[in-house]
């Protein structure tokens, strides 16, 4: 049989719940279809909740603790470093990719470094930044808002929303039809109707959105009440005493200053945001239906990481939070939509399993020593548990869950968050510090000590050093 074609849809910042088959609160008929015809697996978790780790994660399979990137930083993958793309790209495909993958510096002009994506396994390339950084940088998309005496009206616009208020929810100087994110469902749109190539594509659809800050355009950034929207998880308070680690931290330094309505308000326009993004995804769909290749397409789809939305007053990500740490993973493939899919897996899952998972339904070898985890078996298999347990790590810290428990340790190897997710799915009582539950926490300690022990490269190269989390 012909091989499939590949669909791989990604966000930047979508929290878990922000699925309409997953909570309800949002509407994605689209990716709801999607997951009609595939399998959602519904406790999928960052495995670093941070644009750039999460993302060199994804493309390679390794860890933070394996490439030593813990965080932000001004990091460029290397040209010949081993990636799932270049493995579906040496299996026969012609790969593209629209939008971002921030899997280099978000400066200068994105157009001079399409050579890099090539080399990583990318043929076709329209690459842009964030929403942050398409302020600064140079693409194919800013110098069209240029063309257009669009882009220095952006630029004001973000210089006064991070001047004064970064949490702001207004609609984008934007006219709709030249947003991020429909710029970017367009231009794949355009060029898989206009594929006339022999071999099988491979379209990675990378967007923006809903990444802060709040800006979705009209219509939708009034699409939703911000009545409607569910409220946000308070921030517990500590009844006793615990080790303390970056979320400490980051609560003291990083708590904005919410007026009243703010949280409804940032809810409701990023739930516009992630409708737009939906609709462009049904768009993308209708090329693929009209071009008679649906049935023959396997797609996925999931984010890099979540935005806490208000959830403990907090915005952003950084932190092991369901708020940050969990995202949406769905994948379709011509088997489950012809009748053996439409059903949810609840069994631990990370984003970089993507990877492998493409690479074996496209019949790409994976030839690197990686860590990431095909869900092929989970999508042939209803009662499959894909995975007994799930890692992220960001700054040195490590977390572990089962989707019954989760734990959380600080530099220094101490638990410092431990949640009973079965009474506590909200996480509003930290148990790390109890006495009542130290077995629990020691337990959870050795399992994720015993995953980093379990997932280290054989032979490190020299900008890819390992880390072993101190056992306190």
């Amino acid at each position: 049989m012909k091989k499939p074609n590949i669909l791989f849809l990604m966000t930047d910042q979508q929290r878990w719940d922000a699925l309409g088959c997953a909570a309800g609160w949002v509407r994605t008929p689209n990716l709801d279809r999607i997951a009609a015809e595939g399998v959602r697996f519904s406790y999928c978790v960052t495995t670093t909740p941070i644009c750039i780790p999460a993302r060199v994660t994804l493309a390679t399979g390794r860890y933070p603790h394996n490439n030593a990137v813990w965080k932000n930083i001004e990091y460029t993958l290397p040209p010949d470093a081993p990636t799932w793309m270049r493995a579906v790209r040496d299996a026969g495909y012609r790969t593209s990719v629209f939008g971002k993958t921030h899997l280099h510096p978000h400066e200068g002009d994105l157009r001079e470094r399409e050579d890099l994506l090539h080399a990583w396994g990318l043929d076709d390339v329209d690459e842009i930044g964030g929403p942050r950084a398409s302020a600064t940088v140079m693409s194919h998309m800013t110098a069209m808002w240029e063309a257009k005496g669009l882009l220095e009206a952006y630029r004001e616009d973000y210089r006064e929303r991070f001047a004064n208020k970064p949490h702001v929810a207004r609609a984008s100087t934007l006219p709709l039809a030249d947003y991020a994110d429909v710029y970017i469902g367009q231009r794949a749109k355009r060029y898989l109707a206009e594929y006339r190539r022999d071999e099988p594509w491979c379209c990675w659809v990378s967007f923006g959105g809903p990444h802060e800050p709040w800006d979705a355009p009209e219509p939708y950034a009034s699409m939703y009440d911000p009545a409607d929207m569910p409220p946000p998880v308070p921030r517990p308070r500590d009844d006793h005493p615990r080790p303390r680690g970056w979320l400490d931290y980051y609560m003291e330094r990083g708590t904005p200053r919410f007026d009243p309505g703010d949280q409804a308000a940032m809810r409701a326009n990023y739930a516009g945001n992630v409708t737009l993004i939906d609709d462009q995804i049904g768009e993308i769909l209708a090329v693929i239906e009209a071009r008679g290749e649906l049935d023959n397409t396997v797609i996925a789809f999931t984010s890099d990481h979540g935005e806490m939305n208000g959830d403990w007053d907090l915005i952003y990500k950084m932190n092991f939070l369901d708020g940050a740490l969990r995202v949406p993973l769905i994948v379709r493939t011509p088997e489950t939509a012809a009748g053996a899919g439409g059903w949810v897996n609840d069994s631990p899952a990370e984003n970089s399993d993507v990877g492998p998972t493409l690479a074996e339904l496209a019949g790409a070898e994976l030839n690197h020593r990686q860590f990431a985890k095909s869900l092929a078996p989970a999508l042939a298999q209803r009662d499959t548990r894909h995975r007994e347990d799930a890692v992220s790590e960001f700054r040195q810290e490590f977390a572990l869950t089962d989707g019954k428990w989760k734990l959380a340790t600080n530099r220094e190897g101490e638990a410092y968050l431990l949640f009973d997710l079965r009474e506590d799915p909200a996480e509003t009582r930290n148990l790390a510090g109890s006495a009542e539950h130290r077995d629990i926490a020691d337990a959870m300690r050795l399992r994720l000590f015993e995953r980093i022990a379990a997932t280290q490269l054989e032979a490190p190269s020299e900008d890819a050093a390992e880390w072993t989390p101190k056992v306190g």
